[in-house]
């Protein structure tokens, strides 16, 4: 039995194609207290994010219709959301993802399968002074 999140606990959204990455995402965040958003690709992301203002976002790369790179792009040229960290999600872990990750704007970058506590570690020192949306 999941607890329900708290009304101050830091929203995170997770966008990836995968509904076993999603769940997986979700319920780590969740059993550690975090609200979480989720969204099957990046057009998905970017009808949400305005809605629910997500301290942190974590992103899959390789996605149908707008991949992770254009999302981070769009997310970071937003006004409102350009200091939102957002944290890339690959099954790929090579240096030229990363940097192209680091040019669209992503804070860090995260290979699946991740586990438990990398994914809680990358949300520790992305969303540091974040402040609780209500």
């Amino acid at each position: 039995m999941t607890t329900p999140p708290q009304p101050t606990a830091l929203k995170i959204m997770v966008i990836d194609d995968s509904s076993t990455i999603r769940r997986s995402a979700e319920i780590f965040l969740t059993q550690a207290g975090y609200q979480v958003v989720l969204a099957e690709d990046g057009f998905d992301a970017l009808a949400k994010i305005n809605d629910h203002h997500p301290a942190l976002v974590f992103c899959d790369i390789l996605m149908p219709r707008l991949d992770g790179y254009q999302t981070c792009a769009l997310i970071k040229k937003s006004a409102r959301f350009h200091a939102t960290p957002v944290v890339m999600l690959s099954s790929k872990d090579g240096l030229f993802d990363r940097a192209r990750g680091a040019m669209v704007g992503s804070s860090a970058y995260l290979t699946k399968p991740f586990s438990k506590d990398s994914l809680l570690s990358a949300v520790r020192e992305h969303s540091a002074g974040a402040v609780p949306q209500a």
